[in-house]
């Protein structure tokens, strides 16, 4: 059975447990990330993302969030090594962010939140589809990165200029030759711990790989055409749908979880 859910005070993250009880389970996520409490592991190893920007397909608002989706018949564009084993597919990548600059990402750092966070969904390719891997305790590899305020990012821009085709629920187009690679930073250190979906099902079967660097976004950028806002422009979109009452797409995040004991191991020292 579907169950409606949101980011609305009726539906949304304190509501969900109510549909899915698993919201309370053991390896929620996010997390607030303690780096002095993380582990330094040597045994994990460098991520290797290789990405075909000819499996990009197209662009919608979910009426959750904006998600670029990606041809995963082939492995054309993958994840490997990091803390998985493996080959993991890249699905989709989507982003939450805030009202505000001072509230929008996901996780968080000593609590601290950023603007806005970027997630890129890989699946095990172990498995025989995305579906059933996203149920599998291994199943999907997350990597999460934190957007900062500071110069325009060119790459992302290339994503929010199609957003006047998709600013209701609902709404998708075409999306084709896009690298998400420009998207990572330039340090792929990262922070690894066993979690789950960050919306409903809410399903414990993510590997978080959450990057250290974060990498920028303007508050605005100076174009031939006149400024953009690029913050403002994800604010812009529309939890709603054609027809109804318009609702901005804004602080679309579930807070921070409570760790219940797990570990969180890093790749780099500190």
């Amino acid at each position: 059975m579907s169950h409606a859910w949101g980011y609305a005070a009726n539906n949304g993250p304190d509501k969900w447990a109510d549909n899915f009880p698993i919201a309370n389970g053991p390896r929620q996520s996010p997390i607030d990330i303690a780096p002095d409490a993380s582990s330094y592991d040597a045994a994990l190893k460098p991520l290797r993302l290789k990405y075909d920007p000819s499996t990009c397909l197209e662009i919608l608002n979910n009426g959750h969030s904006f998600q670029v989706t990606f041809a995963d018949d082939t492995d054309s564009s993958t994840l490997k090594d990091g803390p998985v084993s493996g080959i993991y597919r890249l699905k989709q990548f989507h982003f939450h962010w805030g009202a505000s600059d001072d509230k929008g990402s996901e996780h968080t750092v000593n609590g601290t939140k950023y603007p806005a966070e970027l997630h890129l969904v890989h699946w095990n390719t172990k498995y025989a589809s995305f579906g059933e891997a996203a149920s599998k305790p291994d199943g999907l590899a997350v990597v999460g990165v934190f957007l900062e305020i500071g110069g325009a990012n060119a790459s992302l821009q290339e994503v929010l200029n199609t957003f006047s085709a998709i600013k209701a629920k609902g709404k998708q187009t075409s999306f084709a030759d896009f690298d998400p690679s420009t998207l990572l930073p330039a340090c792929l250190d990262y922070w690894t711990y066993d979690g789950s979906l960050t919306t409903p099902p809410l399903l414990e079967s993510v590997t978080w790989i959450v990057c250290k660097e974060p990498i920028s976004v303007s508050r605005e950028q100076i174009q031939i055409h006149g400024s953009l806002v690029q913050m403002k422009k994800f604010r812009e979109l529309l939890f709603s749908a054609e027809g109804e009452a318009e609702c901005c797409m804004v602080d679309n995040y579930r807070p921070p979880q409570p760790l219940k004991g797990r570990s969180v191991r890093a790749s780099f020292k500190k």
